[in-house]
């Protein structure tokens, strides 16, 4: 029998065009850079874990926005993690790596294909119009 785990991920581009990531430090993808996030806790709204999953990953406290997709991804031991992934915006922080983050950084879309990403992070970007750049920010 396959176990769900429910977790969310934050979408968080900055005025310069450049995306949040962090560098897991655990399983799975260890090592792979991502959109900070994590497990929901018992009793805790997605809303509430992506902002706490931020804050613990990255020091940045973010206004949580539209989901923006859900995913399942498959673990070891008949584990599938439920991921919901919401845009949200930084209202303030000062960015560090913390908690289950082995780094933390802004990355342009340039550097996004320089860098170990977890599976299918551009292409969900790119699927769901999330992908940013200098270009698409002036049209919009």
């Amino acid at each position: 029998m396959t176990r769900r785990i429910v977790g969310v991920g934050a979408i968080v581009w900055d005025a310069d065009d450049r995306l949040l990531l962090v560098q897991r430090r655990h399983p799975p993808q260890a090592g792979r850079w991502t959109v900070p996030g994590g497990k929901l806790e018992p009793g805790e709204t997605l809303s509430a874990a992506v902002t706490r999953e931020v804050a613990e990953e990255t020091g940045l406290r973010v206004d949580v926005g539209e989901k923006a997709w859900v995913v399942d991804i498959p673990a070891d031991d008949d584990v599938v993690f439920e991921v919901h992934d919401f845009v949200a915006e930084v209202r303030a922080g000062t960015l560090r790596a913390g908690d289950d983050a082995a780094d933390a950084r802004w990355v342009s879309v340039a550097e996004l294909g320089e860098l170990p990403l977890t599976a299918g992070l551009i292409e969900h970007l790119e699927r769901h119009g999330l992908m940013r750049t200098a270009a698409t920010e002036r049209t919009t």
